[in-house]
């Protein structure tokens, strides 16, 4: 111990009298250990920790799928729910849920707040134990019974103090009291929705339900040493139960159901948590990995540079008696003290990069509140610490630990020239920067194609910057179905009070706006294209809009024309559709024009009135869906004799959008015609365009921050070993200008050298590319893993980078005195 504490004083003593040496390599290591360090934390909290909730092996999501109608994802109806739970063999228990969007009044100012619907064993098959009160029992689920509501903890906190006296309180949820019976857990998230301040249960009327309406999640625990397959077989087996079990909905059939060939697709409920984020994550942490190594090359030159200034030392002690592992251990301890000095900054900087990117919160990134620095993390900078203490120190241990050293004295005296192999490490450390450099490189690049791609699709809107959007809903508490009408007109006069407002220029409202993930498919008929024996009508999806929503929205009519007030009021039975379903129907959008559809065997057809430029609803980066917009009012509509839309978004046009004192003058507005409704969801379209793409920007900016730290790593280490070389070859050149060589061509002899070592790390970099790119084909949109004009532009971008680096130390050759040069040692 007492060695190895002198030890340790020697090595910091040599590295004291070093201190640039020292900071170079303590920082390098630091960003190239802390960036891993940060990426492994996501992978770790999103990917590989297991959900936080008792025994997740046993939890799974519950799916469903229906290749009869093209469906490879379909949700949970209540009529499956209810047999899966009575029936099932293989289950503890199966729950269902869904969000929600919720006003809260009585209590001040209005407010809307985030709500989660659940059946009552949701939340006990997660294992939640309430903080207070008691959880959902099935007399709460159940209709009849009186109106219940659990609160979130941070909630409770907020609306009530946290004060233990709000059980048996009353709160009024969208017109209706509810009486407070639990708050949730503090910390408790459930699985990665968006933190509901409300949970209500759905109080399902089983006598009521009928077969479809695929629109909730379920989640399930299976019984002890169950496996996914049998509980599969187990769902299956009951699906021909529920369609004997539930009549069909009006206007359809159990037929239509049987066609649709559905079958269980179950699945670990962290997949449904994680999605498909863990290809980017795996991408960037390669690509972080590659960083830390092309980090860990720099550093090894550096440490060969100041090995080979203490080689006379090391060649004395070797001549004196010191054995080759002694000297080996020496040296591989002063890399494991940089290492681990390094690993130790890095982690500091890890942990608050990870403060950052935990407060950012990145859209797409689930399971945020997860990721931390815990002990895996921890093991896994350890494990960086060695691997780059034995990476940066083998080198100089192989090169100079070992009989090379006796040549040390030999080469000692004046005049002495380094030979050519004294320079083969640092050049193949050189080429393997470069090479690494580029692979991250072109990684940067065809995400950057990627994204010039994903900006120059037409979204189907214009200037989504000025649009302004908000929510609201209209509880029939307040405006009974029986006055159906006066939800309209009350809608019309708050639209008419926005336009009011200086600066706008449109207005309209729709159930949703483009990319704002609320959603409605249904199945739907053409009356002139009839369905061959055994084929199901296509899949659609639904928007219902006022008159005028594509005017504000900027989305072109390419043929008929728009909605009318007449057409809402009076009812009529018109429709609007997208240009992708005229095209695939009719061949053309005038030619749709004049056609009927509907949804159900027992609805109204309806004539096609116009026809709508394709909207990406979904993001650019997904295929525009075919879309019916239908009147925000209707009669027959889906088995519904009268049918009206509660909740809507309003769409306001205004260079003001996004401005808090634009959206103050609404809200003001909004509440002149109803001061009972909270407005949800205020946002710009802009936004939600720029979230749609926010994990191709994510991606793009880790990848480039990447490359570009590679890419200077990389052009550092050439640039240190031409000035090494310059250096060390400086009778050399004298002699050379003595005989008449000329400064340019010293210049260009160095640059040449540079550039050499620049082409075989390109050579081995592009192969490399072209090997692992494909790996990146998920994530590239309309861009070829190997396009060609990415890789010609970041070769021709390293090369003249390169070439710029060459030159900077080669110009010294032309600085040397010939005479100085000839009497130097």
């Amino acid at each position: 111990m007492t060695l190895l504490i002198g030890q340790f004083k020697q090595v910091l003593r040599r590295l004291g009298r070093a201190p640039l040496f020292t900071t170079i390599t303590l920082l390098t290591l630091a960003i190239g250990v802390g960036a891993n360090t940060v990426i492994f934390s996501v992978v770790e909290g999103v990917l590989l920790k297991p959900l936080p909730y008792p025994h997740p092996e046993q939890l799974i999501g519950v799916w469903h799928t229906a290749p009869g109608i093209g469906l490879k994802e379909l949700n949970m109806s209540p009529s499956i729910y209810f047999i899966d739970r009575e029936q099932n063999t293989t289950l503890q228990d199966i729950g269902v849920y869904s969000g929600d969007s919720l006003n809260v009044t009585g209590a001040g100012q209005p407010e809307h707040v985030r709500g989660l619907d659940v059946t009552d064993g949701t939340l006990p098959i997660l294992g939640v134990a309430p903080a207070l009160g008691r959880l959902f029992t099935r007399n709460d689920d159940s209709p009849g019974s009186p109106e219940t509501v659990l609160l979130s903890y941070a909630y409770w906190q907020k609306k009530f103090g946290g004060a233990s006296s709000v059980l048996g309180r009353s709160i009024t949820v969208d017109g209706k009291p509810r009486q407070i019976i639990g708050v949730l857990p503090r910390g408790f998230h459930f699985l990665d929705q968006q933190d509901a301040a409300l949970i209500l249960p759905f109080r399902w009327d089983r006598s009521k339900i009928k077969l479809g309406n695929f629109s909730q999640r379920a989640i399930a625990r299976l019984k002890p040493g169950v496996t996914m397959a049998q509980a599969s077989a187990d769902m299956a087996r009951l699906l021909p139960v529920v369609l004997r079990s539930f009549p069909a909905p009006e206007g359809f059939s159990a037929d239509l159901l049987e066609k649709a060939r559905i079958s269980p697709s179950l699945r670990p409920l962290k997949q449904d948590v994680v999605g498909d984020v863990g290809k980017v994550l795996w991408v960037l942490m390669a690509s972080i990995g590659l960083v830390l190594l092309v980090a860990c090359a720099n550093v090894a030159n550096l440490v060969l540079v100041r090995v080979e200034g203490r080689r006379q030392e090391l060649a004395i002690r070797s001549a004196l008696g010191a054995g080759w592992r002694r000297i080996a251990e020496e040296l591989l301890f002063e890399s494991i003290v940089l290492g681990v000095g390094g690993s130790v900054l890095g982690l500091a900087f890890a942990y608050g990069g990870l403060r950052l990117l935990v407060a950012l919160a990145p859209t797409g990134l689930p399971r945020i509140h997860e990721i931390g620095i815990d002990l895996p993390v921890l093991l896994f900078t350890l494990a960086l610490a060695l691997f780059t203490s034995l990476l940066i120190g083998s080198i100089p241990v192989v090169k100079y630990a070992g009989a090379a050293l006796n040549s040390g004295l030999r080469e000692g005296g004046r005049g002495a020239s380094q030979g050519r192999e004294r320079h083969r490490a640092r050049k193949a450390l050189v080429i393997v920067q470069v090479a690494l450099a580029l692979v991250l490189l072109i990684c940067s690049g065809l995400m950057i194609r990627t994204f010039r791609a994903l900006m120059h699709v037409s979204p189907g809107f214009t200037a989504p910057e000025s649009i302004q959007t908000f929510r609201f809903y209209i509880p029939e508490t307040q405006i009974p179905d029986s006055k159906r009408d006066q939800l309209i007109q009350m809608n019309q006069t708050i639209m008419d009070k926005l336009a009011a407002i200086p600066g706008v220029s449109a207005v309209s409202f729709s159930n949703s706006v483009p990319m704002d993930d609320y959603d409605s498919n249904d199945v739907l008929y053409a009356q002139d294209h009839v369905l061959a024996e055994g084929e199901l009508p296509p899949i659609r999806r639904f928007q219902f809009i006022s008159p005028g929503t594509f005017a504000t929205l900027g989305t072109k009519l390419l043929a008929g024309r728009d909605l009318t007030w007449t057409d809402i009021y009076q009812k009529r039975n018109v429709a609007i559709i997208s240009e992708n379903f005229a095209r695939e129907y009719w061949q053309s959008p005038n030619r749709a024009i004049g056609k009927r559809i509907r949804v159900g065997g027992t609805d109204e057809w309806r004539e096609i009135v116009g026809v709508a430029q394709d909207v990406h609803q979904n993001g650019v980066d997904q295929p525009a869906p075919s879309i019916v917009y239908w009147p925000l009012m209707q009669n027959n509509f889906e088995g519904q004799k009268e049918m009206v839309r509660r909740g809507v978004a309003f769409i306001i046009r205004s260079p003001r959008a996004g401005s808090l004192s634009f959206i103050n003058e609404i809200q003001r507005q909004v509440w002149s015609v109803n001061p009972d409704v909270p407005l949800a969801d205020i946002t710009t379209l802009g936004e939600l365009y720029t979230k749609s793409m926010a994990r191709t920007s994510f991606t793009l900016v880790m990848l480039c921050v990447a490359g570009g730290m590679a890419l200077l790593l990389g052009m550092i280490g050439i640039y240190g070993v031409i000035a090494y070389s310059v250096s060390q070859r400086t009778r050399e050149i004298g002699i050379r200008m003595a005989l008449g060589a000329q400064r340019r061509a010293l210049i260009a002899m160095f640059v040449r050298q540079g550039l050499l070592l620049t082409g075989i790390g390109i050579g081995c970099g592009l192969v490399v590319s072209f090997v692992t790119m494909r790996l990146m084909s998920a994530l590239l949109f309309h861009v070829s893993p190997v396009d060609p004009i990415t890789y010609a532009t970041i070769t021709a971008g390293v090369v003249a980078i390169a070439s710029f680096a060459c030159y900077l130390p080669s110009r010294q050759a032309a600085t040397v005195d010939p005479m100085d040069a000839l009497r130097a040692e």
